[in-house]
């Protein structure tokens, strides 16, 4: 969600603004316009450093030990690790500075008011800075014309996080700014016109909704049944699929519907004179510093069995790398009555590694002695390795691994849900074999997991 890499200056897209013209200037630095705002609202950067929004952090179970968990030590495989690479990386995070490990979290003149609440469209972050405001931006102008959260603001980060719009999620790109109904039926105009916060219920700036990729078992959920109850359609056959299926599986038929989505990320072929081609999508097939990539559009998603919970690789977990590690994946199997079946975007890559030590090496890519400079593999992978508190052996390779995001926005219109035939036909696209069953139990009733 947050590790964007080639990402333009972000950008923060209008609402409805609060006149706030009593503010007095100049205000030259983002801390500047922060005290000012804590002058009326003393409590907001508490709340706000209570958050794994802030904190890129979070407290979770794994198998009975309670750990911290979060985009500043979770590993993927986009741009790989956040420490080491951080002013980049944190182009994403709602404060200012953060350039190092030796930045301070409770320092409250370090939140960024503006980026969540600019209603001007004019405010922006520069890419490479740490988070802190690009020099043009009039900063005094924004700080006067703040307003509520809006689908451009949430969006000016999660929608291009990996690298640029839409390559990580699939659900989540530009085209949500301003959707059509048979693209987002929730968001759209015409539609129910919702914002983010509109699903994500926020108290106290923290925000409902969690990534299964760095929160993979965090218990902050939200849900279609939130709003819609678990008894919504008319046939009682459809009501009796709620207990098995999700609703994202039939109303989300596609996703990446307008702008395509990064599929695979090939770290091993980056550093080649390779002249790179353009694909159907006019997107990038190969970049010296990055690798090779492929991408797709209008997808459907890949189905498996979730009950809320997830795993993941950990830092320094061993490997096999003749087979595909999974570096999340989702909890739940047909036997298990909390587990229904859910739409995900699969995304592969091919990464560093240690092959001595038998464990991922998240390298260092930006900035001095990164690989993006140097091409050198080694001394990335010694750099990185050390900020996370890795040893390396000296060695590497490339290993295959993958990522399931799930699926949840892009929800199409009722008429355009997918129909009977659609899983249950003879071309149905879910694969029963995977899912548990000996074949389509609609066919084979004996085979049908019951209550």
């Amino acid at each position: 969600m947050l590790f964007a890499c080639l990402l333009p200056l972000l950008w923060v897209g209008s609402a409805a603004a609060t006149d706030h013209s009593f503010i007095e200037g100049p205000l030259n630095s983002g801390p500047e316009v922060t005290k000012a705002c804590l002058e009326c609202h003393q409590d907001a950067a508490d709340h706000i450093m209570k958050t794994s929004h802030w904190t890129w952090s979070m407290e979770q179970d794994f198998a009975g030990k309670k750990i911290d968990r979060g985009k500043i030590n979770s590993i993927n495989n986009f741009c790989i690790a956040v420490k080491s690479n951080e002013p980049r990386c944190t182009s994403c995070h709602i404060g200012y500075g953060w350039k190092d490990s030796s930045f301070d979290l409770t320092d409250s003149s370090k939140v960024d008011c503006l980026v969540c609440h600019d209603s001007t469209g004019s405010y922006k972050k520069t890419p490479t800075d740490a988070g802190l405001p690009a020099g043009e931006v009039d900063l005094l102008y924004v700080a006067r014309n703040v307003g509520k959260t809006s689908r451009q603001t949430c969006g000016t980060c999660h929608f291009f996080g990996g690298g640029g719009d839409a390559v990580k999620h699939g659900d989540l790109d530009s085209s949500i700014d301003f959707p059509t109904r048979n693209l987002d039926v929730h968001m759209a105009a015409d539609g129910n016109n919702f914002t983010c916060a509109g699903c994500h219920e926020t108290k106290d700036h923290n925000i409902s909704g969690q990534a299964m990729v760095v929160s993979p078992k965090g218990q902050n959920h939200i849900g279609c049944t939130s709003c819609h109850g678990d008894k919504v359609h008319s046939e009682s056959i459809l009501n009796q699929h709620l207990d098995t299926v999700a609703c994202q599986t039939c109303h989300i038929p596609t996703f990446a519907k307008e702008v395509p989505t990064k599929t695979s990320w090939d770290w091993s072929t980056a550093g080649q004179d390779i002249k790179g081609e353009k694909d159907q999508y006019g997107k990038p097939t190969y970049m010296k510093k990055k690798g090779s990539f492929t991408w797709g559009k209008n997808i459907v998603p890949t189905y498996a069995w979730y009950n809320g919970s997830a795993g993941a690789y950990q830092f320094g977990d061993k490997i096999n790398p003749a087979t595909t590690t999974a570096l999340n994946y989702p909890i739940g199997e047909r036997s298990d009555l909390k587990a229904k079946i859910y739409p995900f975007k699969i995304h592969t890559g091919k990464q560093i590694y240690d092959t001595k030590n038998m464990y991922f090496i998240p390298p260092k890519v930006f900035g001095k002695g990164g690989y993006w400079k140097t091409f050198d593999w080694k001394q990335a992978a010694e750099q990185g390795a050390k900020a996370n508190g890795l040893k390396f052996s000296g060695e590497y390779g490339f290993a295959p691994t993958i990522m399931y995001w799930r699926i949840n926005h892009m929800v199409s219109p009722a008429a355009q849900a997918l129909d009977c035939l659609d899983c249950h036909g003879d071309n149905g696209r879910l694969d029963w074999g995977k899912l548990g069953y000996q074949g389509d139990p609609l066919q084979n009733p004996e085979f049908a997991r019951t209550r």
